[in-house]
C-alpha cells in the first residue's frame, strides 16, 4: 500500500447511548480505492459521516498526516477531503452549473474554472444539460452532478456513498468507470457500495463490515475470494441488484 492519506484508528461512534461503530481502524493510501462492505445497517455511512465531521467520534482521524479528528467540515474539505452522500443532496431548484459552482465556491475562479471542464470532460452529459435544474436530470445524471460538485473542490480523497444505490446497470457500469478515471488522475477514493461484486471488482483494498466492527480486511482479491464473503454478499448478487 502507498503511504496512508487517510488513517482512522480505533473509532467509535454512538447516537446517544447507543454504539453504532466500535473500534474501526482503517487506511487508504495515496491513488487507491478501499471498499467498505456490509449489510444494511452496519455502519458503514456512520463511518464515512464521522470521518467528515459530520458526527462526533473517539478515537483517531489523520487526514494527509494531520490529526484532524475535531476540524470543522469545511476546514477538512479545504484540506482535500470530500463525502458524495448516499441521497445527493443536490440543489433540485437550482441549475446543473449553479449546483457545481457551488461545489467550488472556496476555490479561486480560475481554479474553479478549470476544475469545471475537468468535470464536464468526466461527466460529458452534464455539459449538455448545464443550464436545466438538477431535479429534472434522471437518477444517473444527478449522481454525476454530485459526484462532479465533490470534485469542483480538487479532492485528494473522495468518499463516496452507494453511489450505485438505484441506478440502471448501464450507468453503473459508466460510474464505476470514471471512479477508475478518477484514481489515474490522483485521486484516492473511498468507496461504500452496496453492489458489492462491483466494488470489489475495482477496488485496491477491501473492509468488511458487520454490527458496527471490521471483521476481515485484505486485499480485494482477497475478500472476493473468502467464502463467508461470497456466501453474504456475492453468492446471490446480479447486475444491480442491491447486496449492501
Amino acid at each position: 500500500m502507498n503511504a496512508a492519506l487517510l488513517s482512522v484508528a480505533g473509532a467509535g461512534i454512538s447516537y446517544g447511548k447507543v454504539e453504532a461503530v466500535r473500534n474501526a481502524t482503517l487506511s487508504v493510501g495515496a491513488d487507491e480505492i478501499v471498499t467498505i462492505i456490509g449489510a444494511n445497517g452496519a455502519g458503514k455511512t456512520t463511518l464515512l459521516n464521522a470521518i467528515m465531521g459530520i458526527l462526533p467520534v473517539s478515537g483517531r482521524v489523520a487526514f494527509a498526516g494531520r490529526d484532524i479528528t475535531r476540524l470543522d467540515i469545511e476546514d477538512r474539505v479545504a484540506a482535500g477531503l470530500c463525502l458524495v452522500p448516499e441521497h445527493r443532496e443536490l440543489f433540485g431548484t437550482m441549475t446543473v452549473e449553479d449546483n457545481l459552482q457551488l461545489g467550488g465556491f472556496r476555490v479561486p475562479r480560475a481554479k474553479a474554472a478549470r476544475e469545471q471542464e475537468r468535470v464536464y470532460a468526466l461527466f460529458p452529459r452534464l455539459k449538455e444539460r448545464r443550464t436545466q435544474l438538477a431535479g429534472t436530470l434522471s437518477g444517473g445524471e444527478q449522481q454525476m452532478l454530485a459526484m462532479g460538485r465533490a470534485l469542483m473542490s480538487h479532492p485528494k480523497l473522495l468518499m463516496l456513498d452507494e453511489p450505485s444505490l438505484g441506478l440502471a446497470p448501464l450507468i453503473v457500469a459508466d460510474i464505476f468507470r470514471t471512479i477508475g478515471e478518477l484514481k489515474q488522475a490522483g485521486v484516492s477514493i473511498l468507496l461504500v457500495e452496496q453492489n458489492a461484486r462491483a466494488a470489489l471488482e475495482i477496488a485496491d483494498r477491501a473492509y468488511v463490515m458487520e454490527l458496527g466492527e471490521f471483521i476481515m480486511s485484505g486485499t480485494a482479491a482477497e475478500i472476493g475470494g473468502d467464502p463467508r464473503v461470497v456466501a453474504s454478499y456475492l453468492g446471490f448478487q446480479h447486475g444491480g441488484d442491491d447486496a449492501r
